[in-house]
């Protein structure tokens, strides 16, 4: 009797496969919200195959300690080029539809900036401003560890919306370390979310600002985002930045 043997696709050729997301569905998360999760972004494997990428230096270009400049408590590692195939097609597969989003962002705000609906295209206009450096990274906290509020933006082109996927295991690899969301609108308090996401999942947020329907047409809406204390263990994330860094 023979054997069929199932071939699995390859995980960059699953990656490719987020084509087929309900991004309409994001857009809406998105603009209720401040945010929009991406389900199973990630297999356990490659989740676990990157985590142990952390302690191969030759595979990073920037090494930052957080509590050094403030940041917070922990360490992050941008990826140098090239970046690793999963990382690469994670990158150049969400880039497009997330592209249209911030399209019809900047439609809604009445501006002229437009995003070309090609990675490679949107880091030719990073490469002009002389942001040249990958932002990839892997970002790493243990017991007590925490990230401040902040923005990432890395020079004068900067794409608005970026994702966030986590490698560790909520419960069982760590507990704490909810992912902090804040926004601020104008003459009003800042409205803040902690959000609990599953290995593998990805968040995508806004890096800075966001369209908000008000009475008189959309306004801008501030966007911070963190990392609240982790209580026990140690937490892995990836971050997926698409403009390049000055």
């Amino acid at each position: 009797m023979s054997v069929r043997r199932v071939r699995r696709a390859s995980p960059v050729a699953r990656v490719a496969g987020v084509a087929g997301f309900d991004w309409d569905g994001v857009e809406r998360d998105l603009d209720e919200r401040g945010y929009a999760r991406l389900p199973r972004l990630l297999l356990a494997a490659e989740c676990a195959k990157l985590v142990a990428s952390f302690d191969d230096e030759s595979r990073f270009r920037s090494f930052i300690e957080m509590e050094r400049y403030r940041f917070g408590k922990g360490d992050y590692r941008y990826f140098g080029d090239p970046l690793p195939p999963i990382v690469h097609a994670l990158r150049r597969h969400l880039y497009p539809p997330l592209a249209n989003i911030a399209n019809r962002w900047e439609e809604k705000l009445a501006t002229e900036r437009r995003y070309p609906l090609a990675l490679d295209s949107f880091l030719l206009q990073c490469q002009a401003a002389g942001q040249t450096r990958p932002t990839p990274l892997l970002l790493h906290y243990e017991t007590d560890g925490y990230n401040c509020l902040h923005q990432d933006r890395y020079g004068e082109v900067a794409f608005p919306l970026q994702v966030v996927i986590l490698l560790s295991r909520p419960g069982a690899d760590f507990e704490g370390g909810e992912f902090l969301l804040t926004e601020q609108r104008p003459r009003m308090q800042s409205r803040g979310e902690a959000i609990s996401l599953v290995r593998g999942e990805g968040l995508v947020i806004p890096n800075h600002q966001r369209p908000v329907q008000g009475r008189h047409g959309h306004y801008r809406a501030t966007m911070r985002h963190g990392l609240s204390r982790v209580h026990a263990g140690e937490r892995y994330a990836l971050g997926i930045i698409f403009h390049d860094a000055e």
